[in-house]
């Protein structure tokens, strides 16, 4: 009996997917499998297997270092993991030690621009069986099973960057924690939203990128121009629980990755230091659904008193948006660039209100029916790890049900209306967050401390860092 069975870590529709890949390695044409878990930043890590191992993974799952967890976006460790104290509270850290990756068969693809390559996404466990607790895989998990019993469902809207590569700055000089940017180059010129002939000027490279999407089953809805220069906005299909997470991981990654082999630079950075360019966003759709039907439509056309246009049940969901949006903007916002992105008169919210299919919004209600009502919260940034952005929302949205809280009016002016402002600073939504006990009882109170360490210790090296504004602004004229 191996390790999965063991701890009986899968379902027998997991069991079955597994079976499946064992018959399809057999059958020839794969020759490695990636293994990836998404780390506390949603960046993939892992180790690449052969197609021979791929049975010992199917049973056993397999290890690596737990110390993946310990560290910031440059890859710089900032807990001790080589004392006598425990790290982060967890004895099983202690000296690095393995965690073990046990893969979702379920996840499983091939890719289409590595020829024979295979993919899994992994939880993580301890090597006694138990769950990771910084595993934010398991986390959004932990929290979609408050939902007692409901479905959270899930639409993204995500921008990012596509640039011509010119330098990928990998000389001697150019190595560090973190090294040198790339030197990118524009493809088109920007300032035309939605327009075919920008659109036209990207066809080549969008289609190669879409034929690759496609090719990996994701539920790809379109590919559109944004206004900024070599800005591009991808649409995926509404989908359930952890999918609409794991489809964002996977097309990061497909989308990095493609580029990369064609000479090209994908960031989804919310704002590039870069002349002329704007900030991109991840604006996230969602609706709970009971038995399939969704519960933020009004029943038999009725709707709360002086509210938005939505049941008892969306209204106090979207109560709890409101009310923890300066906390979950840590997750949904997770970098010292992205909060450079609230500004008035953007298109990007500044503050905490809701408003009928407004955009500048920080949510906007839409639909006019049990298959179409949802609310879009704007907030995001595209480098949000998905599977912490959506736990966060939803942990907020139950909280505001299980606290009926009301949203208060809609704010037809969203830029004027007078309102508590999200946080100016990535420092300023983390105090949020740990000022925010009802959140951080639906999260858990040790993740909410280890992942403001971990950001805190991001802030600090920034803090450190003399940069290009105070060279400019003091060289001179001190």
């Amino acid at each position: 009996m191996g390790f999965i069975e063991h701890h009986a870590l899968w379902s027998a529709e997991q069991t079955a997917a597994a079976d499946e890949i064992r018959e399809r390695a057999a059958a020839g044409g794969m020759t490695v499998v990636r293994l990836v878990f998404a780390d506390q930043h949603g960046l993939l890590r892992g180790k690449t297997v052969t197609v021979a191992e791929l049975p010992n993974v199917l049973r056993d799952g397999t290890g690596i270092a737990s110390s993946l967890l310990a560290k910031d976006t440059s890859g710089r460790t900032v807990f001790p993991l080589f004392t006598k104290e425990t790290p982060l509270g967890l004895p099983e850290l202690r000296g690095a030690a393995d965690m073990v990756m046990v893969p979702d068969p379920l996840t499983f693809r091939m890719l289409p621009w590595s020829p024979g390559t295979g993919w899994l996404l992994c939880d993580l466990r301890f090597t006694s069986g138990a769950p990771v607790p910084l595993c934010t895989r398991g986390l959004l998990r932990s929290v979609l099973a408050q939902a007692d019993g409901m479905t959270y469902r899930t639409g993204l809207e995500v921008e990012f960057h596509l640039f011509r590569l010119d330098d990928p700055r990998l000389g001697s000089g150019d190595l560090g924690q973190p090294g040198a940017a790339p030197e990118v180059g524009m493809l088109n010129h920007g300032y035309q939203y939605l327009s075919e002939l920008r659109y036209d000027e990207l066809d080549p490279m969008l289609d190669l990128l879409r034929t690759h999407l496609e090719g990996l089953e994701l539920p790809l809805r379109s590919l559109e121009v944004e206004f900024g220069p070599s800005q591009l906005e991808l649409t995926l299909q509404p989908a359930d629980g952890l999918d609409t997470a794991d489809a964002m991981v996977l097309l990061r990654g497909a989308v990095k990755q493609v580029a990369a082999r064609h000479g090209h630079h994908a960031t989804f950075m919310c704002r590039p230091h870069l002349p002329g360019v704007f900030s991109s966003g991840w604006h996230l759709h969602q609706s709970v659904l009971r038995d399939g039907v969704g519960v933020f439509a009004p029943e038999d056309g009725s709707r709360a008193a002086a509210g938005p246009p939505l049941s008892a049940y969306g209204t106090a969901f979207l109560g709890g948006l409101l009310r923890h949006a300066r906390a979950t903007s840590a997750f949904s916002t997770p970098t010292l660039n992205g909060f450079k992105r609230f500004r008035s008169l953007s298109l990007a919210p500044d503050r905490a209100v809701w408003g009928c299919d407004n955009r500048g919004a920080m949510v906007r209600v839409l639909g006019d029916g049990p298959a179409s009502v949802r609310l879009e919260n704007r907030i995001g940034e595209p480098a949000a790890n998905p599977y912490l952005y959506l736990a966060s929302q939803l942990a907020a949205g139950l909280d505001g049900v299980a606290g009926d809280i009301h949203p208060g009016p809609a704010a037809d002016e969203p830029y004027a209306t007078r309102a508590e402002p999200l946080p100016r600073s990535l420092g300023e939504a983390l105090d949020a967050l740990e000022a925010d006990q009802a959140l951080a009882s639906r999260l858990g109170k040790d993740f909410v401390s280890y992942y403001t360490s971990i950001k805190r210790a991001e802030i600090s090296r920034f803090d450190q860092e003399v940069t290009d504004w105070e060279q400019r602004e003091y060289f001179r004229v001190f």
